[in-house]
């Protein structure tokens, strides 16, 4: 497994972390246990880096991940990172203020059951905080030792500059795979000038770039997937066709599409990290897999003749959905 440094004086994870949400039932029910066979084999693979949210499942991933560590003897392998900032507050979805931020910081440190964080996000801006202000916040809980580090999701470069000006942002986060590549107008740029990660979520495209896409019928029991334009017809069709095509290449490259999506997304400068998240250990197997492989320019160009800048059908998110991503470009 490749590794990098998440943040300009943060520790050496693998390239390739886990995303858990998918401990959640954001994709569908999921089962705690099974979670915990995840985590096990995150261990055996070398995977170093566990990404969670204090809103993923309300609590529930970060949970099943202190569980998992407290049945250990409370030691922990991994680097932890969470977030914090999306509420059940229909008229303020978002909440930066410190004491919301102070809180929900103490209860994520309770339900993972260690000492401080390792990377805290702010999970969405809420603009009637300025950035600079919340990050001068989230400074003191580094200076309080509950955090090691700042990070950012969704934001514009822009506002990176800002919070980065107040304090070192580790990392920001952001979709990014062959499907979604806005991060390539700024973002991605404004990370290397700052000595930031970029942490690539959803790097498989949410299975459009992968060998077993949701099929319709699946993502009628998914809200968010149901709701999503690339899920939705006539973007749905399309999206397989090019599917198909990668996933054609793939095999003609010996490997799994989604082993190539994850080289591909690594390829992209050692700033980026991805964090892919599955519920299948032979998924998380193929995943891994992209991050011990190198690509040719060769074999670049090959990948970006068959998906263009440009090709995935529909809007990554819906109007709803859109809501709290910083837009740059």
């Amino acid at each position: 497994m490749k590794q990098r440094k998440l943040g300009q004086s943060g520790p050496t994870v693998s390239a390739i972390g886990y995303g858990a949400m998918s401990f959640t039932d954001f994709y569908g029910p999921a089962d705690d246990a099974d979670s915990a066979r995840v985590l096990d084999a995150c261990l055996e693979l070398g995977v170093t880096h566990l990404d969670t949210s204090n809103a993923y499942g309300m609590g529930r991933s970060e949970t099943v991940i202190g569980n998992w560590l407290r049945a250990r003897g409370g030691e922990n392998p991994f680097t932890i990172a969470t977030k914090v900032g999306i509420t059940r507050d229909p008229e303020h979805r978002f909440n930066n203020a410190p004491e919301h931020l102070t809180q929900e910081l103490d209860d994520s440190l309770k339900r993972l059951g260690v000492e401080a964080i390792d990377l805290y996000y702010v999970h969405r801006r809420d603009l009637r905080h300025e950035i600079e202000e919340v990050t001068e916040t989230m400074a003191g809980f580094v200076r309080a030792g509950k955090i090691k580090a700042i990070g950012y999701s969704e934001i514009a470069p822009s506002s990176l500059r800002r919070a980065h000006a107040v304090h070192p942002i580790a990392a920001v986060q952001s979709e990014y795979s062959l499907s979604t590549r806005s991060p390539e107008l700024g973002l991605i740029q404004t990370c290397a000038d700052i000595g930031a990660s970029l942490v690539a979520f959803s790097p498989v495209g949410r299975s459009l770039l992968t060998d077993r896409p949701h099929s319709l019928a699946a993502v009628q029991d998914m809200p968010f997937l149901k709701g999503n334009p690339r899920f939705m017809e006539p973007h749905l069709s399309a999206n397989y066709s090019y599917n198909a095509d990668f996933c054609a290449l793939a095999a003609d490259m010996g490997m799994s599409a989604a082993t190539l999506a994850l080289a591909w997304v690594l390829h992209q400068g050692p700033e980026v990290i991805a964090i892919p998240g599955t519920r299948s250990i032979a998924h998380l197997k193929e995943l891994v897999a992209g991050g011990k492989m190198d690509l040719s320019q060769e074999g670049i160009a090959r990948i970006e003749a068959v998906l263009p800048v440009g090709w995935a059908h529909g809007d990554r998110y819906s109007a709803a959905q859109w809501v709290g991503p910083e837009r740059y470009c």
